[in-house]
């Protein structure tokens, strides 16, 4: 390992943290729980009370000139000291390319520009999946379907939401501490978040409004505290490469994807959960076609979903937007989509006799196209090895086997198959 190549990329990868610090999305266009309860309070019978000038009462934490100018001033950099070449450099650009377009996007708040910006960075629902000709609506509405089924509800009937807040808190807590021996962890109520729960840094924000069943902190123990707390503090740990401790929104659909994954691999997950996950793609479908909030809040009212969880949804897509329609948010595209492709990434890996690149999907904020450069890196030193690892990750045998025969069986008529055992189950009285 070069010192000065080293001594360089950290020092570059520093300023980048620093730039990007008061960047925040979410806070940018999230909606006061305020809105919500008026919102019920007048029947869920029209817009909620969200002006096209509401974003205009809540100045930017930044100056976007200001971050415009640093961001253009660090690529420059980046070329001087690394080389135009350099691939790790590449990826440092490709970064804060991504950075100045969230400067754009946040920028757009409430007007048309909002959801060009939204959709460059994470992409549309008419977007093919990669190596593929499905698009993500398609397999949106086929995961709909699957996950609507009677069965599915009959499943999650069994786990009602009796864990209040601070409960769930504690349960985390006892859950996790020890997977995060040795850090910063903590597990905390706030009612500064639009979800019932979620990641910032070293720490998981459990909604003070919310309350959780057992399957809820399942996910919530893998989801958000092994993939987004452990992706986080193994990129804090990161000797040189210090940027990968932030993530900007290329790594969106490979965390979420990696986090949906684990869920299933875990056993976590269950059927409402991951519907959940798909009608956010039919969401933003219709969203991006031109509906507005109450077309997409009726939409899920007719699927007989409960009314509060029909208006998360749409809060979902037209925050940073305009609720009369022509300007959404297509970040949680990034669930199905990253599901995916993180489930092809390493089907491939492993087909490719190269499996011993996977843990370094855990060594911070990547994209997949990261990995194979990083992996090179950590050969000779640069790199870091992530030390909070899902025992799957920790030890590949299970995961090649699991891998190896879903790639097997993908070969198969699954239509035939399933025509022959469903015979089967109409003869069940």
């Amino acid at each position: 390992m070069k010192t000065d190549y080293a001594q360089a990329l950290k020092a570059l990868s520093d300023e980048l943290i620093a730039i990007q610090k008061p960047i925040l999305i979410l806070d940018a266009i999230k909606w006061p729980q305020a809105i919500e309860q008026d919102f019920f309070a007048k029947g869920a019978t029209a817009l909620p009370t969200i002006p096209p000038d509401y974003y205009d009462g809540f100045p930017l934490s930044f100056d976007p000139k200001q971050i415009r100018s640093q961001l253009a001033n660090l690529k420059t950099k980046i070329t001087t000291q690394l080389g135009g070449q350099d691939p790790l450099g590449a990826i440092l650009q490709e970064t804060i390319e991504q950075y100045e377009l969230v400067v754009e996007l946040v920028s757009q708040r409430g007007k048309p520009g909002f959801q060009r910006a939204s959709q460059q960075l994470y992409g549309s629902a008419r977007d093919h999946l990669r190596g593929d000709k499905m698009t993500l609506i398609e397999m949106g509405q086929r995961l709909c379907h699957i996950f609507s089924l009677p069965a599915a509800k009959h499943l999650a009937a069994a786990y009602p939401k009796n864990i209040p807040a601070d409960e769930a808190v504690r349960q985390l807590q006892r859950r996790l501490l020890p997977y995060f021996a040795d850090s910063a962890f903590t597990v905390k109520e706030t009612d500064g978040i639009v979800s019932d729960a979620s990641a910032g840094g070293d720490c998981i924000k459990v909604n003070t409004h919310a309350a959780f069943s057992s399957l809820d902190l399942q996910v919530l123990e893998v989801h958000e505290g092994w993939v987004h707390v452990g992706t986080t503090l193994n990129g804090r740990n990161q000797p040189w490469a210090s940027w990968l401790s932030v993530g900007s929104p290329r790594i969106t659909a490979p965390q979420e994807g990696l986090a949906v994954l684990i869920e299933t691999l875990t056993f976590s997950s269950f059927p409402a959960r991951a519907r959940r996950i798909s009608d956010r793609v039919v969401a933003i479908d219709l969203a991006e076609n031109g509906a507005d909030f109450m077309e997409v809040y009726r939409y899920f009212i007719d699927q007989g979903l409960p009314p509060k969880d029909c208006y998360k949804i749409a809060q979902r897509v037209f925050r940073g937007g305009d609720i009369r329609g022509g300007s959404c948010f297509t970040k949680d595209l990034s669930y199905v989509k990253g599901f995916v492709e993180t489930v092809n990434f390493i089907r491939s890996a492993i087909l490719s006799d190269r499996p011993e690149v996977l843990p370094l999907m855990f060594v911070g904020k990547v994209a997949l196209d990261d990995v194979p450069v990083l992996y090179h890196y950590q050969q000779e030193g640069l790199i870091a090895a992530p030390k909070y690892l899902p025992p799957m990750f920790k030890d590949l045998n299970g995961l090649y086997v699991w891998f190896g025969f879903s790639s097997g069986m993908s070969v198969l008529d699954v239509a035939r198959v399933q025509d022959h055992f469903q015979a089967l189950f109409r003869k069940i009285g």
